[in-house]
C-alpha cells in the first residue's frame, strides 16, 4: 500500500474508534487508574482494539506501538518502519466532559512520521496529512485542504496544555515575537490548530509527552506547512530509547 492508502486506512480506523469513543461516553463509563496513575477508561481501550485490528488486517508487515498495549507490557523492537497509535489522546479531558480528545495515527519511516490522521470525534473532524502531499480536515464529508500561516508580525497565538499547563516548561519559552492570545486545550488537537493556520506556536518543553502524544500532530502539522523541533532545533524523531520525547515546539510556517 502507498502513502496516500495507508493514509485513507487510517483516516477510517480514526473515524470508526470515534463512533465507539462517543458511544461510550453517551452510554457512561468508569475511569480508571495505571500504574502511573494516568487515567484510561473502555473508551481509551476499544478504540486501541479497532485501530491495531485495522492496521494489522490491512498491513500486517508494519509493527504497531501502541499507548494501551505498551502499559501493558506489549514493547515491540523498534523497526524501520512502524505505526505509533494513541487510541484517545486527552483522556483526562474526555472523563471530565470536555470536548477536546482525539486519536492518533501515524507511520514511522527511518524517524520520520511521514503521515498521520488526528480524529476529533466531539467536533466531529478528521485532521490528516502526508508530508510534501499536504493536509487536509474532513468535516461533514467534505475535505479542506490546511495551511499553517507565517509568523504573524503583530503578535503570536500560543497553544497552551488544559491539563499540564504548570508544568511543561512554558514559562521558560521565549518567543521573537510577543504573545497576544494563550489558549488552553487538551490533546493533540492544539497542533491542528496551528497547521489550521488560526494559531502559531505550542511550547511542550517539559520532556514528559511519549512518541505516540505527538508522531500524528506532527506529521498533519509539518504536511500543513507548520514545524515541531526538539530543544536543540531539530524535527522531532521517533524510535527513540522507550518511545520518550524530550521536550518540543511546534511552529507553524515560515
Amino acid at each position: 500500500m502507498d502513502h496516500a492508502a495507508l493514509l485513507d486506512l487510517a483516516a477510517r480506523l480514526a473515524h470508526q474508534a470515534g463512533e465507539a469513543i462517543e458511544a461510550i461516553r453517551r452510554a457512561g463509563f468508569a475511569v480508571e487508574r495505571k500504574e502511573d496513575r494516568s487515567p484510561v477508561t473502555a473508551a481509551d481501550r476499544i478504540s486501541e482494539g479497532i485501530i491495531t485490528e485495522g492496521l494489522r488486517a490491512a498491513a500486517p508487515e508494519i509493527p504497531i506501538i501502541a499507548e494501551e498495549a505498551m502499559s501493558d507490557g506489549v514493547i515491540p523492537p523498534v523497526a524501520p518502519r512502524f505505526w505509533l497509535v494513541d487510541p484517545l489522546d486527552g483522556t483526562k479531558e474526555f472523563a471530565a466532559g470536555i470536548p477536546e480528545y482525539c486519536t492518533c495515527i501515524a507511520l514511522i519511516e527511518d524517524g520520520r512520521a511521514v503521515l498521520g490522521v488526528l480524529g476529533a470525534p466531539a467536533e466531529p473532524a478528521i485532521y490528516a496529512g502526508i508530508l510534501g502531499q499536504g493536509a487536509w480536515v474532513e468535516r461533514g464529508g467534505v475535505r479542506t485542504p490546511m495551511k499553517a500561516r507565517p509568523m504573524p508580525a503583530t503578535g503570536l497565538v500560543l497553544m497552551a496544555s488544559r491539563s499540564h499547563r504548570k508544568d511543561t516548561g512554558e514559562a521558560g519559552f521565549k518567543p521573537p515575537v510577543p504573545v497576544v492570545e494563550t489558549i488552553p486545550m487538551g490533546s493533540a488537537l492544539k497542533y491542528a490548530r496551528i497547521a489550521e493556520g488560526v494559531a502559531d506556536v505550542c511550547p511542550r518543553l517539559d520532556g514528559r509527552t511519549m512518541e505516540w502524544d505527538t508522531a500524528a500532530a506532527q506529521a498533519v502539522l509539518e504536511a500543513a506547512g507548520g514545524r515541531m523541533f526538539d530543544p536543540h532545533g531539530h524535527a522531532l524523531r521517533y524510535g527513540k530509547p522507550n518511545y520518550r520525547n524530550e521536550g518540543f515546539i511546534a511552529w507553524g510556517a515560515e
